[in-house]
């Protein structure tokens, strides 16, 4: 049975009693886990502290005698060291020796010794200046300006810690330098070593009993070990190596010697016991002596006054409830007979028609719930007539309108073009039948994802700027583009689309019909081609053929005058005449050819087109126009070369009547397999989103596409407008 079900069937005063005693019980359980919880973290923060406070202290009690060791071992050694320099000076002033010799005996004695594993001994003067070092290269090397060598020379006598890092080492370490001061000579004789290296000069003894009575709970003490796992100072394991003892937890000591500092808290349980228990343990790392201070203790110890504080909250939970039980009942009682009475009343007194009423009998909060049941009624009676209408309106209008959605998805699923709608985050929400016939995909495989896949890699700046006009809300016009279908294929289609709004007037998503007009672009280039073809054949026919023709007739004029000027000299002016007419004639058969058939089937045929296109457009036009061109450029497609020539002219006729450039550019070059055309100018430059009503932008476009090219049409770096057309041989 549900019991959140159950407990809603239940009487008021149940209810009421159930409530107010499971609140009860919730808030004094609650507290008692937080007091419960603060005072658990308390003992344990309590427990965490004495032991790092007690691992402080043998750490600083450990490092102190490892300091004096160092210390007396390096003053005991440089007292020696300084008599040995006293005996050699005393040798020089009783005459055996000279200074000089005096000097190299006492150092050479100095030096053969070794302080520990790699200390040694040295002597500097007083201005810094090395005199003596095992290490010949460093002897008369000024080294005053290091902080510890400052300290020698101001102290002259004394210990001094610092840090030195050799050569090749990866950080510097702790090193201890005792020095005395022989004035005759000026000799510091300072003997150093590195801290660690004097671990064997550590006695035990002077800290074992300190470490040992130190206490933790009823059974928590502190040890020492070593890196390695060995017990330095232990209760009862003293000298063994844990990690070879198999009654002993290895984990935790692995992660001790791993660590060498921190807290870590683990699970044992020794031989005498039944049960494991929690021990906490805090451990601090001592370089000098590559020692490990470990405080531990068991949790549990530390836990009894949680103990007592769980029986009290236990006592206490149960006294409150002894108590709030009865008056809970009581007072809900009182609240649920009087509402009980009026349940009565109501069930009795009110019909399915909405007429009957409850009378008023009393004057309390019972009498203003009646009074307001009494209006809620009469509002209820009220809206019931309105409803009924609204329902039967209701009804009419959803009918009408599943009949419009029904006839409208009709048409849409009945029409021949294929149809998309997409939310505003482009995502597709509809498709019709004729999209899966024409592209393959479906819309069950397409709904809500988007269609990105299928625009081809060349084609996204124009669905770009499409996009933008989507955003704004305007009406895409009709463009002409390609995409890809399911299987790949590349077609030709033109894409119209608009925009729709919700019941709020805000932007809800488009509408788009792309139409098939791959077989419309395949007769539109045949007929071209067709066009191309014989507009080629009539120019060459033109230069071929008619020039020649009319050449000739040039000759036999020429001839006809000089037989005139001998006869005829009147005659010879009219012959003059008609050969001056013919050279006309030629020059406009030469120019009509051109015009027809632009790019010369030749080697470099468009090049040189192009580069005469220049040559043309500045006397003409009055602008500045170069050419240029990068490699060697060949195509032997004389159709294909014709495109490229007619969209750089109308590329440079756009940038001066449109633009109003005064200079412009013709690039011509070859990357491998690429070939590109770009024309620049300096011009007013182009929108960023461009119409495509201009005949001449989309001339542009359909030579491009009738070559398999792709157009690129911008604004330039500098301003102006850029041109680029790339063809793939």
């Amino acid at each position: 049975m549900n019991p959140i079900r159950s407990f809603k069937n239940k009487r008021i005063h149940y209810k009421l009693l159930l409530i107010y005693s499971t609140v009860f019980i919730l808030i004094i359980s609650l507290g008692s886990i937080i007091m419960y919880s603060k005072l658990k973290k308390t003992i344990e923060a309590s427990i965490e502290s004495e032991l790092k406070n007690s691992t402080h202290t043998i750490l600083n009690m450990i490092r102190t005698s490892v300091s004096t060791s160092i210390k007396n071992h390096l003053r005991a050694s440089a007292k020696q060291n300084l008599d040995i320099v006293k005996h050699f000076y005393n040798l020089y002033a009783k005459g055996t020796l000279t200074e000089e010799q005096a000097k190299r005996s006492a150092a050479s004695v100095l030096l053969s010794q070794k302080i520990g594993e790699t200390g040694y001994i040295a002597c500097t003067n007083s201005k810094g200046v090395l005199v003596v070092h095992p290490q010949k290269a460093f002897v008369g090397k000024d080294i005053s300006h290091r902080a510890f060598v400052q300290e020698m020379i101001s102290k002259k006598k004394g210990y001094i810690e610092y840090y030195w890092k050799n050569p090749g080492e990866a950080k510097p370490r702790s090193k201890a330098l005792y020095m005395l001061y022989f004035k005759p000579w000026d000799w510091i004789i300072n003997v150093s070593s590195y801290r660690s290296e004097f671990r064997t000069l550590i006695d035990v003894d002077d800290f074992r009993e300190s470490i040992l009575s130190l206490r933790f709970g009823e059974t928590g003490y502190s040890y020492v070990i070593d890196s390695t796992g060995r017990v330095i100072i232990h209760p009862r394991l003293e000298g063994i190596n844990i990690l070879r003892q198999k009654e002993m937890p290895h984990q935790p000591f692995k992660t001790i010697l791993r660590e060498k500092s921190g807290k870590i808290v683990y699970s044992y349980r020794t031989p005498s016991e039944v049960e494991a228990r929690n021990k906490l343990i805090i451990f601090n790392y001592i370089p000098e002596v590559d020692w490990i201070v470990v405080s531990s203790s068991y949790l549990n110890e530390f836990y009894s006054p949680l103990e007592n504080a769980s029986n009290v909250f236990m006592f206490s939970v149960s006294t409150i409830l002894i108590l709030i039980l009865p008056i809970t009942f009581i007072i809900s009682s009182s609240m649920t007979n009087p509402l009980r009475k009026l349940t009565n009343r109501l069930k009795e007194g009110v019909s399915s028609d909405f007429a009957e009423r409850v009378h008023l009998s009393s004057h309390d909060e019972i009498d203003q719930l009646t009074l307001y049941f009494n209006s809620f009624i009469d509002r209820i009676e009220k809206y019931n007539k309105s409803l009924q209408g609204e329902i039967v309106e209701r009804r009419q209008v959803e009918e009408a309108l599943r009949e419009s959605e029904e006839r409208y998805r009709s048409v849409m699923e009945a029409a021949p073009d294929p149809i998309v709608v997409y939310d505003m985050e482009g995502k597709v929400v509809y498709m019709n039948p004729a999209f899966n016939y024409v592209f393959g995909w479906n819309l069950k495989e397409c709904l809500g994802r988007k269609m990105d896949h299928f625009v081809p890699e060349e084609n996204w700046e124009e669905t770009r700027r499409g996009l933008k006009m989507i955003i704004a809300g305007k009406a895409l016009p009709s463009i002409e583009t390609r995409r890809y279908t399911k299987e790949g294929k590349l077609i030709d289609v033109s894409i119209k689309g608009s925009v729709f709004r919700d019941r709020k007037g805000e932007l809800s998503g488009s509408v788009i019909i792309l139409r098939d007009v791959s077989d419309v672009k395949r007769l539109e280039k045949e007929v071209m081609d067709i066009g191309d073809r014989e507009r080629q054949r009539i120019g060459q026919s033109l230069h071929d053929d008619l020039c020649p023709h009319l050449i000739g007739i040039e000759g036999l004029g020429k001839v006809l005058r000089k037989k005139l000027d001998k006869k005829f000299i009147e005659a010879s002016d009219l012959a003059d005449k008609i050969n001056m007419l013919i050279r006309d004639a030629i020059t406009k058969s030469r120019q009509l050819a051109r015009g027809l058939c632009p790019v010369y089937l030749m080697d470099r045929g468009l090049e040189a087109s192009l580069r005469e296109l220049a040559m043309n457009i500045e006397p003409m036009l009055s602008v500045s126009c170069v050419f240029r061109c990068r490699g060697h450029v060949l195509i032997s497609d004389n159709i294909v070369a014709t495109h490229m020539f007619y969209i750089a002219q109308e590329a440079v006729h756009n940038a001066v009547r449109h633009g109003k450039a005064k200079q412009v550019a013709i690039d011509l070059s070859r990357e491998g397999n690429k070939i590109m055309l770009k024309i620049t100018d300096d011009g007013l430059g182009i929108p960023e989103v461009v119409e495509t009503d201009g005949m001449g932008l989309r001339i542009m476009g359909f030579r491009a596409k009738m070559i398999n090219a792709s157009l690129e049409i911008g604004s330039g770096e500098n301003g102006g407008t850029t041109v680029c057309l790339f063809l793939n041989l």
